[in-house]
């Protein structure tokens, strides 16, 4: 009998599902979407000359075909990405030295971009990020643009907000803090010591970190019975001439608070001289509270109460959690870590006995 001839054939490798799975090529991508090759490179690379629908229909095509770049998850290249809005505040600061304390601790370099501009859209550092390529990226901006995360998503590289204050998309992961619980403590302590007419500072009205503040504080007060008066709500920008402002309208007022919640440390600041500019003593004339617990707290005097928000350790988590592999599980995509009440020298009872401190209005 003549030998049998076999014919082998090619096999492919299988996928997990035991068949085989064409690698997806950009190509392919193009010609679905109905758009040109270099188009897909532009989304991918993050570049802005590409109308919102279009990108929006690669990226989903992109999404659902399950591409990914070459070499982009493979292997660590050493850096972390940490953007953020600006460095000249005790706030941005904290946030700089977690993070720089984490990267350095898991051995990871830290590439700095200050946008320098609160409602930037920094199209550059995309693409140079896209260049470079990185580990990871931290954004710490007031307000992320949906365009940048969109143009983020492709790169393939793990991001996370930082306190975003102007909202979170449930679809972003985001850290940040119990902001409600924090001006809930922050009232709560100044009624405890017996205030009763108590002023708040808040931050910009179209600020989710203070609205959340706000909130706490009324229903804190709400919970004890005190009625919220709208004259005694101001709203600052969180940085020291917002809290100077807001504080020299509640001290004019003809029925002035005996205390003061201010959204920020900074706008603490601003306090501090609108009351020494009125001739009143501090805390005995009027009570201070801030939010945040920067370092410059215990050089204020008196040393300013406040509530602790712990953005070195939100920093360092986001710094892991772009580093550090979740397994096979799904990252939660909202953290908010615990604020917490620092009582120093700001704050103490109102004085009941003494006469109502007069106070020189601005003419």
């Amino acid at each position: 009998m003549p030998p049998v001839k076999r014919t082998t054939q090619p096999q492919a490798k299988p996928g997990r599902s035991g068949t085989s799975k064409p690698r997806v090529t950009i190509a392919m991508i193009a010609e679905e979407a109905g758009v040109s090759l270099p188009t897909v490179s532009k989304v991918l690379n993050g570049h802005g000359d590409v109308s919102a629908e279009t990108r929006q229909r690669v990226q989903g095509m992109l999404t659902a075909a399950g591409y990914r770049r070459r070499g982009r998850s493979a292997r660590k290249v050493g850096l972390v990405e940490f953007l953020i809005t600006e460095l000249d505040t005790p706030w941005a600061c904290e946030l700089l030295r977690g993070a720089e304390r984490e990267a350095h601790r898991l051995g990871t370099g830290l590439v700095v971009t200050v946008t320098h501009d609160r409602r930037s859209d920094p199209r550059e550092w995309l693409k140079s990020l896209a260049a470079r390529r990185s580990d990871g990226v931290v954004l710490v901006m007031s307000r992320v643009q949906e365009a940048i995360t969109e143009r983020l998503r492709p790169l393939n590289t793990p991001f996370v907000v930082v306190d975003p204050v102007g909202g979170f998309d449930p679809e972003v992961p985001s850290i940040g803090s119990t902001n409600w619980a924090g001006g809930f403590s922050a009232t709560e302590h100044l009624v405890g010591l017996g205030h009763r007419r108590i002023g708040m500072i808040a931050g910009p009205h179209d600020m989710m970190c203070s609205q959340e503040r706000l909130d706490g504080y009324r229903a804190a007060l709400g919970r004890v019975g005190i009625p919220v008066d709208a004259k005694l709500i101001r709203h600052g920008d969180f940085y020291t001439d917002g809290g100077y402002r807001g504080a020299l309208a509640l001290l004019d007022l003809a029925d002035p608070p005996s205390a003061i919640f201010a959204g920020s440390d900074q706008q603490a600041r601003g306090v501090y001289d609108a009351a020494r500019s009125r001739g009143l003593r501090l805390p005995e004339d009027l009570s201070v509270i801030g939010f945040d617990d920067v370092d410059a707290c215990e050089w204020m005097f008196p040393k300013l109460t406040t509530i602790r928000q712990p953005l070195a350790e939100m920093a360092a988590l986001a710094i892991r959690s772009v580093l550090q592999p979740h397994g096979d599980a799904e990252p939660p995509l909202r953290v908010e870590l615990a604020t917490s009440l620092v009582v120093r020298d700001s704050t103490c009872p109102p004085s009941s006995t003494r006469a109502k401190p007069k106070v020189t209005r601005a003419k």
